[in-house]
């Protein structure tokens, strides 16, 4: 049985279409469809339910030399409401998952976790819990709305006072309050676009969904569904577990070296990450044949001496509907890993030519 988030009701107001997702049912999209819910986050802004996502905390004098233990990323030197991204490796180098880390104050953390994944995470957690440090899962207290686009922080200007927001990307407010109730503002997203995260108590998060409508009224604030996220992550070259990584991926392949610290004294799957090879790295496709490219489709290359080969497999693909053309994400050999390389892919049998290109497709700055 699928659970429904604090917003479910809100979704049905809104017209959402909605379906199951990580054990959940959540608003694919709603009346005005996939694309302009793209387009809305592109060019102005878009609210999203995020409440899916698993919160847990990290707790105690060991808090840190627990976190650094069994993370990826190093922790140490962190300010006060800095965010971190990183990863969680079994001891074989594969990817528990991945996630963002903050630092509430000292000794006290507070770890954002992906939906389908949270109940493994907690319980890794759990079984490598030392010293004086605890791990608990607030998940079920916990609502996450998302405001994302160039417009999010007008939007939110006109709730939430100027000293009130995060300064630095990746770092976030954990004394804010909006409307007369207390949340966490936190300057991230997975949309590519900019914007803010919002955390507050599950029962007021349908207060905060019509307050944030209501101040976005005149910018075009639309609600946006499961299906816009993916596109935007997709085109803003952002890997998604269960695709890009897994328990048989390694950070490094997925290209998340900036994530992992192997100057680290230890952590869990140090050994195996300082020690394995690179056989497959994470590229960008731009599809140039006629087609759409999507996840776990064989990647060919043509080479004059040794002939046709697979060289890798599609983890991710779809249209870029702000960029105009199909792309999509493939763990590839090396040796085929330079942009500029044309490669193909074998979609129902037939072959679609693809260019290796640099990583994000969409940036705001660089855009098209």
């Amino acid at each position: 049985m699928e659970k429904k988030t604090p917003l479910y009701e809100t979704h049905q107001k809104y017209g959402g279409k909605i379906v199951p997702f990580a054990g959940y049912l959540l608003p694919v999209q709603y009346g005005i469809g996939v694309i302009a819910e793209h387009m809305a986050v592109r060019e102005a802004c878009g609210l999203f339910d995020v409440s899916h996502m698993g919160e847990i905390t990290c707790v105690g004098p060991d808090a840190l030399k627990l976190l650094n233990e069994i993370l990826t990323n190093d922790f140490s030197c962190m300010y006060d409401g800095q965010a971190r991204y990183s990863v969680m490796c079994y001891e074989n180098g594969g990817c528990v998952d991945d996630l963002i880390v903050y630092k509430v104050r000292e000794n006290c953390y507070f770890i954002v976790v992906n939906a389908a994944n949270q109940e493994k995470d907690f319980a890794w957690m759990k079984a490598h819990e030392q010293g004086d440090a605890v791990f608990t899962d607030i998940s079920d207290t916990v609502a996450q709305i998302a405001l994302q686009g160039p417009k999010a922080q007008q939007i939110l200007g006109r709730l939430l006072p100027e000293e009130s927001f995060p300064t630095k990307y990746y770092s976030a407010n954990f004394d804010a309050e909006i409307g007369g109730m207390k949340c966490v503002v936190s300057k991230t997203g997975y949309t590519g676009s900019g914007g803010y995260e919002l955390y507050l108590a599950a029962d007021q998060a349908p207060a905060m969904w019509e307050l944030l409508m209501e101040a976005g009224k005149e910018d075009g604030l639309i609600p946006c569904g499961l299906g816009a996220r993916d596109t935007l992550r997709l085109e803003a070259g952002m890997p998604l577990y269960g695709h890009e990584m897994d328990e048989t991926v390694t950070p490094l392949e997925a290209g998340l070296n900036f994530a992992v610290k192997l100057n680290k004294e230890s952590f869990i799957g140090k050994e195996a990450l300082a020690s394995a090879g690179t056989s497959r790295v994470r590229v960008g496709l731009k599809v140039t044949g006629r087609g759409i490219v999507r996840e776990h489709m064989a990647v060919y290359c043509d080479d004059e001496q040794i002939g046709t080969k697979q060289v890798g497999m599609t983890t991710s693909g779809t249209h870029a509907p702000y960029l105009g053309y199909p792309v999509a994400m493939a763990l590839v050999d090396p040796a085929v890993a330079t942009v500029g390389t044309n490669l193909s892919a074998d979609v129902r049998g037939r072959r679609v030519a693809m260019t290796v290109v640099p990583l994000p497709f969409y940036s705001a700055t660089r855009k098209k």
